[in-house]
């Protein structure tokens, strides 16, 4: 709880990170340390011998490779129950979470409010960063010439957030020298330079660094690299509202960026993809999706969707769901090409998103797919339409009306994520011609390479009608499904949306002999939608979610 998020390393926390990386590791790492590192280095202070994990390590627990770590997954029950080891007995128990003051502060002061705290958790936080951050000014200059260099190595090497002297920036140079002088710590001798100035500053719209010499530098960035962050400091929005903005992004491109709450998307959002088509039709070439938060986006805001299922407003939902496709395909069939550029999650009405961009450059690291059905719907924003599509004009896949249909089916029913964008491909969420970046600094630049490239004699996509096998196809998977059900794999609400999802996939009442536009999939998509939105079991679905952030198995 202390050692995760609030002070911005990887959501495994401390000890869920060791198990990750393997506790038999260990041993011979800090072995090494021990013989590499200078003898005045502090290292010594810290490091010694510790009976559990010598204990834990030759019974096997070795971590997620292992019998188990600081955590396990007990099943005994037959249920997967998180246990977390008890650091003084050595024994097992149920994983809770930590109810601290100080964690909870920190939610809303950060990681000084943390730090400040008198409870157990702000004690434990004070000495663990206290250190951390000391060593690290420590080193300075004996492992790098500048603060760059190692909260570039923090967080490109150990997934921290933000490096030692960006938190160091947080909390406030002087605060943190006078706290550690109080404690009598030392205080190292670049923050005593630094004299309670930042590390780094905005100063004529560029970002700046403290030198070692004591004096400001812009921040280098290599070539290849283009940040929205450094754009937005040099200059306003295009156009902004709680949501989104529109960002300038040079020689013609225009940039989306998602800046809700997770980036979750809302009538909001929608509004500022409308602006972004009549922006970039009258004065641009080009339209990117982009933002440098965590993740791309997790979807539509399902908060919003249970307000209106629970009020009975379907009339709601129905326009809401009709505005988004008709959003979608606006942004589909624009008279200029879109490319999507996203890193982390990207799923439901994000993934969406992507399904209707011109070509996507993609982060290694997104993790893409249609996940409604974890939350009792069937995507509602075109999701359903553009995998069918994609599966029905594939050259690869096998000839006739049963295979696309059928691995639509797979692939949304079953909510599926990529668990990278190579993977993301053999979804067909990404597509032949779309890019994968492996820096994520180098996102942007790629991306508007990509709509630049894409503007040269640019024409939008014509639409191409399918022929879909209707009620026939619908019967097969509702066989499908029902043995499902029957051997446990299916519980009784996964039916009913699965059999949702097969009316929309197989084309309604539709026959072989006849063709099916997309307009027709989006009006079936819609109806089944708001049908889903009706159930109480839906309701529960949402409301599990929302509170528990797992999907309800009802």
């Amino acid at each position: 709880a202390v050692g995760g998020r609030p002070m911005g390393i990887p959501k495994t926390g401390i000890f869920g990170l060791l198990d990750m990386v393997g506790l038999d590791l260990m041993p011979h790492i800090l072995s090494n340390m021990e013989k590499t590192l200078p003898k005045d280095d502090p290292f010594h202070a810290v490091n010694r011998d510790l009976a559990l994990t010598k204990k834990m390590i030759a019974g096997g627990y070795t971590g997620r490779k292992g019998k188990g770590g600081f955590y396990r997954l007990n099943k005994d029950s037959g249920e997967r129950v998180k246990e977390a080891i008890d650091l003084a007995s050595g024994d097992y128990r149920k994983a809770g979470k930590a109810k601290l003051a100080s964690v909870a502060a920190a939610k809303k002061g950060g990681l000084k409010a943390l730090l400040d705290h008198p409870d157990k958790g702000g004690r434990y936080g004070w000495q663990v960063m206290s250190r951390t951050l000391s060593y690290a000014a420590r080193l300075v200059p004996e492992i790098a010439d500048d603060v760059v260099a190692v909260d570039e190595a923090m967080r490109l090497g150990y997934n921290w957030k933000f490096g030692p002297f960006e938190l160091i920036d947080q909390i406030g140079g002087k605060w943190f020298a006078d706290r550690l002088r109080a404690d009598n710590m030392p205080v190292p001798p670049l923050l005593e330079m630094a004299a309670g100035r930042p590390f780094y500053r905005t100063h004529a719209r560029r970002l700046q660094y403290l030198t070692l010499a004591g004096d400001y530098r812009d921040v280098p960035r290599a070539d290849g690299v283009l940040l929205l962050a450094d754009i937005k400091r040099r200059q306003k929005p295009l156009a902004r509202n709680m949501s989104a903005s529109l960002w300038d992004i040079g020689d013609g491109v225009v940039c989306l960026e998602f800046h809700s709450t997770m980036n979750a998307l809302n009538p909001l959002t929608l509004a500022m993809i409308e602006k972004a088509i009549r922006l970039v039709r009258e004065r641009f070439k080009a339209l990117v999706i982009y933002n440098e938060a965590g993740n791309f986006s997790v979807g539509a805001n399902i908060g919003l969707l249970l307000i209106a299922a629970k009020l009975r407003a379907f009339f709601v939902i129905r326009g809401l769901v009709k505005k988004g496709q008709s959003v979608y395909k606006a942004l589909k069939y624009a008279p200029f090409p879109v490319v999507g550029a996203p890193s982390g999650m990207a799923l439901g009405g994000g993934c969406e998103v992507l399904l209707h961009c011109d070509a996507v450059q993609a982060h290694a690291e997104t993790y893409a797919g249609l996940v409604e059905a974890g939350v009792g719907v069937i995507p509602g924003w075109g999701g359903c339409k553009e995998i069918l599509f994609r599966w029905f004009f594939d050259g690869k896949r096998p000839k006739g009306p049963m295979p696309p249909v059928i691995k639509a089916f797979e692939m949304i029913g079953t909510a599926q994520v990529a668990k990278s964008a190579a993977e993301a491909r053999d979804f067909l969420i990404l597509r032949e011609g779309d890019g994968i970046t492996m820096n994520r600094d180098r996102l942007l630049a790629d991306a508007k390479a990509k709509a630049l490239e894409l503007a040269k004699n640019y024409s939008p996509p014509e639409e191409a009608p399918i022929s879909l096998p209707g009620p026939t196809a619908k019967a097969l998977m509702d066989m499908a499904v029902k043995g499902f059900r029957l051997s446990g794999k299916a519980t009784p609400h996964d039916v009913v949306v699965a059999g949702a999802l097969a009316r929309v996939l197989s084309g309604g009442n539709t026959d072989i002999t006849e063709t099916v536009s997309e307009d027709q999939v989006l009006t079936l998509e819609r109806d089944a939608f708001v049908s889903l939105a009706r159930t109480s079991a839906t309701i529960d679905r949402i409301q599990h979610m929302l509170k528990t952030g797992k999907p309800l198995r009802n």
